[in-house]
């Protein structure tokens, strides 16, 4: 017997957009030819579009929402637009919602308030308050008229949560049952429903006024007896988020207690919602991909085929102190521009001590940044840590700095200068440990993202000190011999 092969669905995404492209080529071929031949748009290019956008249509009907999303966000501006336009209006709410945020935001901008109600008549209200902030105001109006009251006060309910609180990622698609009850009941209940809501692993137990007493795992549901009562059968001792808890904590806790699903109670215990896997995963996916970006400078999401002017408007805040730090840095080197000319040796060591003190603050960096996100770092262990991280600067310091002092031994036969470099090389990375504990700290701190312009920040900084300790060291022990 024959065993089936894992699919590649990278290989299978890229098959995919090969042929939307190829599609679309020929397509702007045909109708250039079209053009040439009859020197203006007639019934032949229309026939020619409308057969091309049936075939496009065809080859993008079986494609699941976050591959049809993949394929827009590898598209050019004007192709994204023609794929764009032959997605079914049933499933396009879908797609905003599969998206990056910036090409979301053009997706949205050549839509119609009317186009926007459609896709958004097909969404839950979750989903809708995913895709609120990106809605013009005339569209959200339009949308929140055609809900009924209690899809209302759910996407209200959504909305008056800030975006790093459960509440803001909770849906309402759970079943609750009371402990009193049968789980025969209950069978006929769900079967009764034909369908159970995504991701339902677990019935929530709740009161008569709404407070969560246990959860009910369906497993349960095949595994006790049917004359079992619901109060007998329940976990008691379950994992349950407040609706203002912190979304990273949570996301921890799905990956901790291996969760699929949640429930989101008040204050007192109520039940508000449930929080489901599929919100965390997105969550940490966009956590990591702003993440990335922001480590590099660039502080918003940024569309891989935006206009060229926007993307230098995103780039140029990082790129501006980039320039200041490097005059900083020339000027150093000026400033002791009669000392390197004695010691022409120097303009060759200087960059190893800077670079090397580059390297090892961004290892700092990264690690706090890191351990910040998962919570690993608290006022009582935030002092050892920053112990344990400066005495192993200095033993690296210690190790590099004799590497360094050795080899420019060999190369230049000045034990002065070899020991200028060493002691240069050992008090940079201790400078370089510093800034990578400071910088993340203090912005965690201050309440801001650690990671913004840490890398930029910490290069900067270590180049400058890295020129600044070599040169100092040289005028004041090797100049003048």
């Amino acid at each position: 017997m024959d065993t089936p092969q894992p699919v590649d669905t990278t290989y299978f995404l890229h098959q995919q957009l090969e042929a939307v492209v190829s599609l679309l080529e020929k397509q702007a071929l045909e109708k250039a030819l079209v053009l040439k031949t009859s020197g203006h748009l007639d019934l032949e290019t229309t026939l020619v579009d409308k057969q091309h956008q049936a075939r496009l249509q065809a080859l993008l009907s079986d494609l699941h929402p976050a591959d049809i999303a993949f394929i827009l966000e590898s598209l050019p501006l004007d192709q994204r637009e023609t794929v764009w336009d032959v997605i079914k209006s049933d499933i396009d709410g879908q797609v905003l919602l599969e998206v990056s945020d910036s090409v979301r935001q053009t997706l949205i901008s050549g839509m119609e308030v009317e186009e926007l109600a459609t896709a958004a008549s097909n969404l839950d209200t979750d989903e809708i308050a995913d895709l609120a902030a990106d809605l013009p105001k005339r569209a959200m109006l339009k949308i929140l008229r055609s809900l009924n009251n209690q899809e209302r006060t759910h996407l209200n309910t959504i909305l008056s949560y800030q975006d790093d609180q459960v509440g803001a990622l909770m849906d309402f698609g759970m079943i609750t049952v009371r402990d009193d009850m049968n789980l025969w009941a209950i069978t006929d209940y769900i079967r009764k429903l034909g369908k159970l809501p995504s991701h339902t692993d677990k019935l929530f137990v709740v009161d008569q006024h709404d407070v969560v007493k246990g959860v009910l795992p369906l497993q349960r549901l095949l595994t006790h007896s049917q004359t079992e009562e619901v109060a007998t059968a329940m976990v008691t001792d379950f994992v349950k988020f407040q609706v203002d808890h912190d979304t990273a904590d949570a996301s921890r806790a799905f990956e901790r207690y291996d969760l699929i699903s949640a429930p989101v109670v008040d204050d007192r215990g109520r039940l508000q919602g449930r929080l489901c896997v599929d919100s965390i995963m997105d969550y940490i996916r966009e956590k990591t991909d702003e993440e990335l970006l922001i480590h590099a400078g660039v502080v918003e999401d940024e569309d891989l085929f935006s206009s060229v002017w926007k993307s230098a408007r995103n780039r140029w805040t990082w790129l501006l102190v980039n320039v200041a730090t490097a005059f900083a840095s020339t000027r150093i080197i000026g400033i002791f521009e009669d000392t390197i000319l004695q010691l022409v040796a120097l303009a060759s060591l200087m960059p190893i001590v800077a670079a090397m003190g580059g390297n090892t603050g961004n290892q700092t960096s990264m690690l706090i940044i890191r351990s910040l996100a998962l919570g690993q770092i608290t006022p009582a262990n935030v002092f050892r840590l920053i112990k344990k991280e400066l005495t192993l600067a200095l033993l690296n310091g210690i190790f590099i700095g004799v590497i360094i002092g050795l080899l420019s031994w060999v190369l230049y036969s000045d034990t002065a200068l070899s020991v200028v470099i060493g002691s240069a090389m050992l008090i940079n990375l201790m400078v370089a440990v510093g800034v990578g504990l400071s910088i993340p700290l203090i912005r965690h701190k201050l309440g801001k993202d650690p990671a913004v312009g840490a890398s930029i920040m910490l290069t900067a900084i270590t180049d400058s000190m890295g020129f600044f300790i070599v040169l100092i060291f040289a005028k004041m022990f090797l100049t003048g011999k």
